[in-house]
């Protein structure tokens, strides 16, 4: 009897299988190559390898399949890493939905500029556009600088020393900076609430990949009666209350001081910091700029709280990954890293020994070893978009409907565009060799309407936090790159703490 019931549902499984391959999409999607797929589970038995393996094993397909598919249950993904392809959706206004493993972010950032979509989506870019403006930036580079000079502080108190883990020590000063530049608090404070934020933010973003290898726990409410559920929930009320106080008393500082400060955000003409009723001017941060237009375009405290988790989660993790991989970079060859320090105390000397803004932005050799860096190692290896109408992809038609993954990572090393790809040769960057490359064959920061509003701010971070630390130091390695795996994360990721010696300049 058991028997019987079992072959009868194998059966009807099958049957509701080939049934639904029928249909016009499917037929669509079953004429793109890929590995092979079975019934109902499609590829999901390959999702039982460790991440470290997924990784190595998306490589092989990309290597072997330009464009392919991939089944999960009975929903098709697609997988690009071309050029032509890359523009086909990036370019277009009407592909702009993000995939759907954002929305495993959902409850930590909202609706925020990463996972919004339509008319919310556009609004929220129009008014966050100004936080990026020059004159803004200008004042955000102050507190960079100020970080960048903490960590290579930091450093300094033995004649030889050794980072333990690159990525920590670079992750703990890019949360400092984002954290001032949005919010206006600094986590310096020996405060236990800005302790329990800093290690809360860092082990938050480890749900998503954990979930994704669970495609069983995706849905929310199977997903909460599990003890990563319950941890995850407790994350999210320390995040949410933190930033909700953030906001509540940058509101108040605000009608204390009449809203004064905000009807200047733009260029900051005529004000001081003379105290106001007892309340000294604050920095700006991004959130003033949303305090300012939540009250012409009707923000509410959490529409402001969406935006500033997401810059929080945008911009501190990928910052980190690209100054570790860059210092780690430089460590591993020597002769670049005596041209960038070299440029640096050039630069150094021009400016009375300060870094100021014009000063990082006259540093070309290091934005091209920058560039290098996320080349080969981009902080985020691959993005998604669901096709909101049919779109082709030669020789293909993907129908409306379908998550298409966008491979950066494997973009990035594709021998056809850029020679020897594991070589790092920052020269790649000169204008000469930029001027004939596909303009969608680099894509650090995305690109199309829905690339990173905060590019500029990204690079002058990384040179902020890195010049000090080149200017001052020698970078030997201790591992090496070619021997440390990466493994599939949502952000790039190595498969252990990657460890650098680092020497004093005596000549400083």
């Amino acid at each position: 009897m058991i028997v019987a019931l079992l072959l009868t549902c194998l059966f009807l499984a099958l049957l509701y299988h080939y049934i639904i391959h029928l249909g016009r999409n499917e037929r669509l999607i079953d004429r793109i190559p890929g590995p092979m797929a079975l019934p109902i589970l499609g590829n999901l038995q390959t999702w039982n390898a460790s991440p470290e393996e997924m990784w190595y094993y998306f490589r092989s397909l990309m290597s072997t399949y330009p464009l392919l598919k991939y089944w999960i249950f009975g929903i098709p993904n697609i997988f690009i890493c071309t050029p032509d392809h890359m523009e086909k959706i990036l370019n277009s206004t009407k592909h702009i939905v993000k995939g759907y493993e954002y929305k495993l972010l959902k409850s930590w950032l909202g609706e925020g500029l990463l996972i919004s979509k339509g008319m919310k989506w556009q609004k929220r870019r129009k008014i966050l556009t100004p936080a990026f403006h020059f004159s803004i930036l200008k004042q955000f580079v102050e507190i960079l600088i100020e970080e960048g000079n903490r960590a290579a502080e930091s450093l300094k108190n033995t004649e030889e020393s050794v980072i333990d883990d690159l990525l920590h020590f670079t992750s703990h000063h890019t949360l400092n900076a984002i954290c001032e530049t949005s919010m206006g608090i600094s986590l310096q404070d020996a405060r236990s609430s800005h302790e329990e934020y800093r290690h809360t933010v860092h082990d938050m973003g480890k749900f998503v990949i954990k979930r994704l290898f669970r495609p069983w726990l995706i849905n929310d409410t199977l997903f909460n009666l599990t003890s990563m559920g319950r941890t995850h929930n407790k994350y999210l009320n320390i995040l949410h209350s933190f930033t909700r106080k953030i906001i509540a008393e940058r509101k108040l500082y605000h009608e204390q001081t009449e809203w004064r400060y905000l009807k200047h955000f733009e260029n900051d003409t005529g004000m001081d910091d003379e105290e106001v009723i007892g309340i000294k001017k604050k920095r700006m941060a991004m959130l003033d700029i949303l305090i300012a237009e939540s009250r012409n375009h009707g923000l509410s405290d959490s529409d402001i709280r969406e935006e500033v988790d997401t810059f929080v989660f945008e911009g501190h993790d990928t910052v980190a990954i690209a100054s570790c991989f860059t210092l780690q970079l430089l460590a591993e060859h020597k002769d670049i890293q005596d041209r960038v320090r070299k440029e640096i105390s050039n630069v150094m000397q021009e400016n009375n020994g300060k870094l100021t803004m014009k000063a990082l932005q006259s540093m070309p050799y290091l934005e091209m070893c920058l560039k290098e860096s996320m080349r080969m190692y981009p902080s985020v290896p691959f993005i998604s978009r669901e096709c909101s109408e049919d779109v082709k992809l030669y020789p293909y038609l993907v129908p409306k409907g379908t998550t298409v993954h966008l491979l950066i990572y494997d973009l990035h090393h594709d021998a056809k565009i850029w020679p020897d790809p594991e070589v790092f040769n920052p020269e790649r960057f000169l204008p000469e060799n930029i001027k004939n490359r596909h303009p969608y064959s680099y894509l650090p920061f995305s690109a199309g309407p829905r690339n990173c509003i905060g590019q500029r701010f990204a690079l002058l971070e990384l040179k902020a936090l890195i010049a000090p630390v080149v200017y001052k130091f020698y970078l030997e390695p201790i591992d090496y790159l070619k021997d440390v795996s990466m493994k599939l994360d949502i952000v790039l990721r190595a498969s252990r703490p990657i460890r650098m010696k680092i020497i004093p300049n005596t000549r400083v």
